[in-house]
């Protein structure tokens, strides 16, 4: 496994790779869904690069930059017995030089949802990936299911712009009492980690009514609301009922569709989502 920061040498590394190349993006402080990721690329790509990245663009003023956790050397522990051929870790004065002024905005799917709450996130999630695409040139890019919009946004880039790449979104993984891992689950203190299980639970509770046949969207937020209601650390942000390729707010749930939401627990925004099929 080769760790490189500069691009040159991305460049040159990535010459070198053979066959299908897989990539996986990162902000780094690895958990299991990432490595899950990780093992799907190896297991479908001949080379597979992982990026380490916290990109300060899809940070808000009053968001989490500077104490969003880093630890270079326990990823790379991570990563070794996985097989990761090449692992790109950036400044941020490297992707973003002195006069950097170029962005890539997608339009419609980034006004709801997340991008209601932080205007300007996902014009830095769509830059800096398309940056690791052009960068890596990956035959394929491995996604989390989680960060369900995000996904969105990113199919929708790759087929706008043409990119000659696949993305594949990979199924949350999860703790044992549900909660969808995250590295900002570190930030959960005290009794607010046993209370975020209520995420999963909120969720759980609508996806089990919309197997009984319940269809009507706004019932199925209720139960999302009411269920989070019952445990007093948690904030609502929203919770949604969209169309799953559109985010659009149903009325009625048809066909594939994403059940989500957004959550302060104490100081820690967490979010999450199922799909209903």
């Amino acid at each position: 496994m080769k760790t490189i920061t500069t691009l040159s040498d991305l460049r040159a590394a990535r010459q070198l790779l053979h066959g299908s190349v897989g990539l996986v993006p990162t902000m780094g402080y690895l958990h299991e869904g990432h490595l899950s990721l990780i093992r799907r690329a190896k297991m479908e790509c001949e080379s597979v690069v992982v990026s380490i990245f916290v990109n300060p663009s899809q940070f808000g003023a009053n968001e989490d930059l500077s104490k969003y956790p880093r630890d270079l050397k326990r990823d790379l522990n991570l990563m070794e017995p996985l097989g990761v051929d090449l692992v790109w870790n950036p400044t941020a004065e490297i992707v973003y030089p002195a006069g950097y002024q170029t962005w890539v905005e997608v339009e419609s799917l980034t006004r709801p949802l997340e991008g209601a709450i932080r205007p300007a996130h996902f014009r830095g999630v769509t830059t800096i990936v398309t940056k690791l695409f052009n960068a890596v040139q990956p035959h394929k890019a491995y996604f989390g299911q989680k960060d369900a919009q995000q996904a969105a946004v990113i199919q929708q880039m790759i087929r706008d712009l043409n990119f000659p790449i696949e993305m594949e979104i990979c199924p949350t993984t999860r703790e044992a009492d549900g909660l969808a891992m995250s590295s900002r689950n570190q930030y959960l203190q005290g009794a607010d980690r046993p209370a975020a299980a209520i995420l999963f639970k909120a969720l759980s509770a609508a996806k089990s009514a919309y197997a009984g046949g319940e269809r009507n969207a706004k019932n199925l937020r209720n139960i999302v609301q009411e269920t989070l209601a019952t445990e007093p650390r948690v904030q609502v942000q929203y919770v949604s009922c969209a169309d799953y390729h559109t985010l659009s707010e149903l009325d009625t749930v048809r066909g594939k569709s994403l059940l989500s939401l957004a959550v302060m627990v104490g100081k820690t925004r967490l979010i999450d989502n199922v799909t209903l099929e």
